[in-house]
């Protein structure tokens, strides 16, 4: 494994999944993160502008971007130990826990979920929010 966690969130949370990367980095530990690393995409662009260009690639299947980044992303949820869930999360992070049971890693949830969602018990760790996470992290 090259890493101990895959941070899966929505772009639109990016402060949050920086700052949780930032914290577990400290604390020595191996973080793959989906705003790393992406062809043209600006990680310090305002996230809404980010979002709205991404969802309005025409053609998107067919598109070289977007397929790298399937691969990148793809790769990066294999090579990791655990992911980790950062609510709020978008499609896609739903998408990739479901990846993640089907490939047996350990899933974490870190925010509230407010409605009743029996899928969720996937998840083998809940924490309300990243400091009582990271006060488990060792």
């Amino acid at each position: 494994m090259k890493y101990d966690y895959f941070i899966s969130s929505r772009w639109r949370n990016r402060d949050q999944v920086l700052d949780l990367v930032s914290k577990l980095r400290r604390k020595g530990k191996k973080v793959f993160c989906f705003m790393e690393g992406k062809q043209g995409f600006d990680p310090n662009e305002d996230p809404e502008k980010v979002m709205k260009s991404f969802e309005s690639i025409p053609d998107w299947r067919n598109n070289k971007t977007i397929k790298r980044i399937f691969k990148i992303d793809l790769q990066g949820l294999k090579d990791s130990m655990a992911v980790i869930v950062l609510l709020p999360g978008g499609k896609s992070t739903h998408l990739e826990a479901g990846i993640a049971y089907g490939l047996n890693k350990k899933l974490i949830l870190i925010g509230e979920q407010k409605e009743t969602e029996s899928l969720y018990l996937i998840f083998k760790e809940v924490f309300p929010s990243v400091p009582s996470f990271l006060k488990t992290v060792r």
